[in-house]
């Protein structure tokens, strides 16, 4: 079965690669293997939230259409940050004892957001995302993509999400 995955992009860091904007390109043709792109929205340059003393990020969206399984899916994202140098089980000492939260600096971050109308709560993966309507960095450019994007829990659309943040809202 052929389902739309929304996927949140994010890069703070110089690569291999070059800068942010290179960094978020080089995931988006990485995630072409896992299915078939639909949408790549605009890139924005965003301030850090929870842990600021670091550069800003660069933030985006796009869809996908795969057949891949939502777990499967969020798991070849994973080994696509991984490969392209983000160690997600790297701990600072000051996140480790609680003194920070585990929000720092990246390559490249991948958030798997919305797959169509699946509501999914594992140890593995949390479909929506618990976070993403919270998120006007993650809102923003979804919502230039997929503004009619419905998240099954809430039965908000995108738009509607981004709306309700604000002005307030980052």
């Amino acid at each position: 079965m052929r389902r739309i995955a929304a996927i949140a992009l994010g890069s703070n860091l110089a690569s291999p690669w070059g800068d942010r904007d290179a960094n978020l390109r080089e995931a988006v043709r990485r995630v072409e293997q896992l299915g078939q792109v639909r949408a790549v929205s605009s890139f924005y340059n965003t301030a850090p939230v929870g842990t600021t003393d670091q550069p800003n990020f660069l933030n985006g969206a796009m869809l996908l259409e795969t057949e891949q399984e939502p777990v499967e899916l969020m798991r070849a994202l994973l080994a696509i940050e991984q490969a392209m140098g983000r160690d997600r089980a790297v701990v600072t000492d000051a996140e480790q004892s609680g003194a920070a939260p585990i929000k720092g600096p990246r390559i490249i971050d991948l958030d798997l957001l919305l797959v169509d109308d699946v509501a999914l709560d594992t140890d593995e993966l949390t479909l929506p995302h618990p976070a993403m309507a919270e998120r006007r960095f993650v809102l923003e450019p979804l919502a230039e993509i997929a503004p009619a994007m419905v998240d099954p829990v809430s039965g908000r659309t995108v738009a509607e999400m981004l709306a309700r943040l604000g002005v307030a809202g980052r």
